[in-house]
């Protein structure tokens, strides 16, 4: 409810730029979009603007369409979810879920390629979700 939200909220952002962190120094991905990123394009105007960076965290991981489900699938925390935003930690993968109707060219034309992945970053404990993200990685053998 309304009484917690704030708490609610500031967990989001403290996980979500923990795992933007962790996507960006300990894997292959290509591409980590966060607001609170120093690297995001935006970062300035965020930090002005935000008081928070939200709890999404957006990653083109890199990795093949294979690979990219295949880790999905070996994820504990992050369950596979269109709906994100709740305080559940969730992932999305829109080439095979919110887009997958979009002709795959079209897609990867606007930055939407096979092993591009939406996380929703819950308010569980933040080594959980680091730990999970681990071991899905390893997973794959990344």
């Amino acid at each position: 409810g309304v009484k917690t939200q704030a708490l609610r909220m500031a967990r989001h952002c403290e996980n979500a730029l923990v795992v933007a962190e962790f996507l960006v120094k300990e894997t292959l991905a290509t591409m980590v979009r966060y607001p609170f990123l120093k690297s995001h394009p935006q970062y300035d105007l965020a930090c002005r603007q935000m008081s928070g960076g939200s709890g999404i965290v957006t990653a083109d991981l890199g990795l093949s369409l294979d690979k990219t489900v295949a880790l999905l699938g070996h994820l504990e925390f992050f369950k596979c979810a269109e709906s994100l935003g709740g305080i559940e930690s969730l992932s999305c993968h829109p080439a095979s879920m919110t887009h997958a109707s979009v002709p795959g060219d079209l897609r990867r034309e606007v930055g939407i390629t096979d092993s591009l992945v939406r996380f929703s970053v819950g308010i569980e404990t933040v080594d959980d979700l680091i730990d999970d993200l681990r071991q899905a990685f390893a997973s794959i053998s990344c």
